[in-house]
């Protein structure tokens, strides 16, 4: 019953304000040509297109050193060369600025 009552306090301008943030999180996002983010794929982790296969996996790979042919073999053909570079150039745009300084978010705080 508390929680009812919680709920109806909530101001219309607030309810309105949840229901767009809740909807915001329900929508895909294709943050490229190879990738997206969809909450009913992988809990809205950035995805390939078309696959389960969650880009930290494929930056993780990278990371330890295996080549882009190398990726390609190991997950079927199912993620591109294009998709991996892809997926490298959307990284280097959260963390760099265009003069490949630490970027800044919205808020003025470093990216990292």
């Amino acid at each position: 019953m508390k929680a009812t009552s919680s709920v109806n306090r909530l101001s219309n301008q607030t309810r309105k304000a949840l229901t767009r943030s809740l909807k915001a999180r329900r929508e895909r996002v294709e943050l490229g040509e190879h990738i997206v983010s969809d909450p009913l794929i992988c809990h809205g982790k950035l995805t390939y297109k078309g696959t389960r296969i969650m880009v930290w996996q494929v930056l993780d790979e990278l990371e330890h050193g295996m080549s882009l042919d190398e990726i390609v073999t190991a997950w079927g053909g199912e993620v591109s060369k294009e998709a991996i570079r892809e997926s490298i150039r959307l990284a280097r745009g959260a963390l760099l600025d265009r003069e490949g300084r630490l970027a800044r978010s919205v808020d003025g705080r470093l990216a990292a």
